[in-house]
């Protein structure tokens, strides 16, 4: 089955939330806010959601990319929170088994290490058990010379042995949009660049907001019955609107960068950063490796976070202290980026004491804010949200998100899906069986919606310039059916161009004129999205 692709549907959704008035309204557009929007709107309940900027366009498209179990977080015996994340990595495994794949993971141990090889096996076994025994894999102590021939850039001096175990790595981008996607065919209203500019209130009570449409510059009244804050490092903001100016949050930034690969097989390294002892990860990315992350106090302004040279400074000189034969300066990296985690402040008197799990507020009004929590626990923590919201509205539905898959997940068991998907599919549109792979590890099973758009346009079929692995039916889907409304839309967060060699800019006139034509925008507004992004992307591209 086909989607409906021919109109732009924004007008629409623009419509109903001027008009309309819904029980559950939910600022912010990330993975928070989706995963509440989708679980809600499954529920039965009259949903909106508004986004300042594009969906996952903050912390939700700037992790590590990775669905884990939190094997770190055992030093400090969080076992509750390893126990949910490990159960919620199944979960995302059954529900998105296109966005969400099994990853092998080495750390490498050096005698004179603080966490001795004795205490990694103890570690090893206890995630396997708070796992169920039912991990992603089940893990392993290698002999120095067995992991040496699996990965030879790590340094042989010394090395006690290598743990290897399993989780998972994801496209952060793709599963927040995919929560979206799946909202709105739940009956949810959902629309982007629509940043909030004022709280409303009915007898003290929160009853909805005023936005902005940055698109048109016009404001307009959507009302609600209960209003959730679900704006990352952005909540204070938000708080603010409504008289709170209470600190809730200790922002940190995290920055990671791609270079040349490294990684020698598809193991990715979990590594131990010398100067401060930080964790940080070597992930295997395509032709590229990803390195991070930093772990810095920042209390700017959320919409100029960056990864600062002295981050990437710090990830290239652990890396090098960490692999030999690996010299890597600043010309290597191919892309940077970078994100402010939100970590809920314990206790607002002890600006120190913060957690990496999620803390719901409440303030007079009603305002319901969510602040902290992880990716992978992401659905969780919209079921409790969801449980609130019912408890507060007096109206109850099952909770559905953990067996029904995602927009794109309804294919069972990936690989077998994607050995039987590729030749039909590449047969019946005339494509590449590359081609097929590659838009079934993006769309899953919405990928024959996508070809579908070349029956009637074959010209679609083609790149969208000579040489690139974007074709022209991915951005026209972009634009009609996952409300991509600028070219960084596209090549950030609906496809991963803007994190490879060139950063998308060979292909930025081809997408920027497909988007303008699609969506009816004018001239000046196609030279200013082409502007915005070389301007933004500009750094990194002169470097390479």
């Amino acid at each position: 089955m086909t989607e409906q692709t021919e109109t732009d549907r924004r007008p629409a959704q623009l419509h109903r939330l001027r008009e309309e008035r819904f029980e559950a309204l939910i600022i912010g557009g990330g993975i928070n806010g989706a995963g509440l929007a989708r679980d809600l709107a499954l529920r039965g309940f009259q949903v909106a959601l508004v986004e300042k900027g594009d969906y996952a366009s903050g912390t939700s498209s700037a992790s590590t990319k990775l669905i884990h179990g939190g094997l770190r977080y055992l030093e400090n015996f969080d076992f509750r929170l390893v126990f949910e994340a490990c159960r919620e990595r199944r979960t995302l495994r059954r529900i998105a088994p296109h966005l969400v794949h099994p990853l092998p993971f080495l750390i490498p141990v050096y005698q004179g290490d603080p966490r001795p090889l004795w205490m990694v096996r103890a570690g090893m076994w206890l995630y396997d058990l708070l796992a169920l025994f039912r991990n992603t894999g089940r893990h392993s102590i290698l002999a120095p010379q067995v992991a040496l021939e699996r990965e030879p850039e790590l340094h042989p001096e010394g090395l006690s042995g290598v743990a290897l175990y399993w989780d998972c790595r994801m496209d952060d981008a793709r599963l927040c949009l995919e929560n979206i996607l799946g909202a709105t065919a739940a009956g949810a209203v959902t629309a982007n660049y629509l940043p909030v500019v004022e709280l409303l209130r009915e007898a003290g009570r929160s009853a909805g907001v005023r936005v902005r449409d940055t698109e048109s510059g016009a404001e307009f009244i959507i009302r609600a019955k209960v209003v959730i804050n679900a704006t990352g490092p952005w909540l204070e903001q938000v708080c603010a609107l409504a008289g709170d100016h209470g600190v809730k949050l200790r922002p940190t930034r995290g920055t990671h960068i791609l270079v040349p690969r490294i990684n020698h097989g598809e193991e990715a390294l979990y590594l131990t950063a010398g100067g401060d002892g930080r964790l940080f990860f070597v992930i295997p990315w395509g032709e590229l490796s990803l390195i991070g992350t930093t772990d810095d106090d920042d209390r700017g302004d959320p919409d100029r976070v960056v990864a600062t040279e002295a981050d990437i400074a710090y990830l290239l000189a652990e890396s090098r202290r960490h692999l030999r034969n690996v010299g890597l300066q600043r010309r290597d990296v191919v892309a940077s980026f970078s994100g402010l985690r939100a970590l809920a402040i314990d206790d607002a008197a002890n600006t120190g004491r913060t957690s990496r799990e999620h803390r719901i507020y409440t303030d007079a009004s009603g305002l319901i804010s969510i602040a902290g929590g992880k990716y992978t626990t992401y659905r969780a923590v919209a079921a409790e949200l969801a449980d609130l919201v019912a408890r507060r509205l007096e109206k109850y539905g099952a909770e559905l998100t953990a067996t029904l898959p995602l927009p794109g997940g309804a294919t069972g068991k990936f690989s077998r899906y994607v050995a039987q998907q590729t030749p039909l599919l590449a047969r019946r549109y005339g494509c590449a069986d590359a081609t097929v792979r590659r838009l079934l590890g993006i769309y899953g099973s919405r990928t024959e919606a996508v070809l579908a758009l070349t029956a009637a346009e074959p010209e679609l079929l083609q790149p969208v310039v000579a040489g690139s692995t974007l074709l022209a039916a991915q951005v026209v889907f972009a634009a009609m059916s996952e409300q991509a409304r600028t070219p960084e839309d596209v090549l950030r967060r609906r496809t991963p161009l803007a994190l490879e060699r060139g950063c998308g800019m060979a292909e930025l006139a081809a997408v920027s004129r497909l988007l303008a034509q699609r969506l009816g925008t004018t001239t000046a507004t196609q030279q200013q999205w082409e502007t915005d992004y070389r301007h933004k992307y500009k750094d990194i591209d002169d470097e390479n």
